[in-house]
């Protein structure tokens, strides 16, 4: 099994597909980086050999921000935006979608599970 960027990529698939299991690579990146390589497209990962898969850790190193770095400075940004006060700042502290969706109904990955109001259904005719 390789282990790129720390992370075990699957060796029965695809390099391109293999690539995009790290957090930072996409498809358009994965196959940018095949071809800095010089990896054909249809190549499965057990099919690497060792200096393949040091060149592709290398081009990644060099080249690109992934796992570990990129969550941090995802992380920095937020907190960037928290300590300022600004309108998107305030919805990520309070845990609601920060990008103008509405919380009326539906929010439920942000907001967390419904919780119930006591009384609320009381109002019998």
């Amino acid at each position: 099994m390789a282990r790129i960027a720390g992370v075990n990529i699957p060796t029965q698939k695809r390099v391109i597909i293999a690539l995009t299991y790290i957090t930072g690579i996409g498809p358009k990146k994965a196959s940018e980086i095949c071809e800095k390589v010089g990896i054909p497209a249809e190549r499965r990962v057990h099919q690497l050999t060792d200096a393949e898969v040091a060149r592709i850790r290398e081009t990644i190193d060099q080249g690109y921000t992934v796992e570990g770095d990129l969550r941090r400075q995802t992380a920095i940004n937020i907190k960037r935006l928290m300590d300022l006060g600004c309108y998107r700042g305030l919805r990520h502290r309070k845990g609601l979608p920060v990008r103008g969706q509405r919380t009326h109904t539906n929010a439920r990955t942000r907001k967390g599970k419904a919780v119930a109001i006591a009384g609320k259904k009381q109002a019998t005719r």
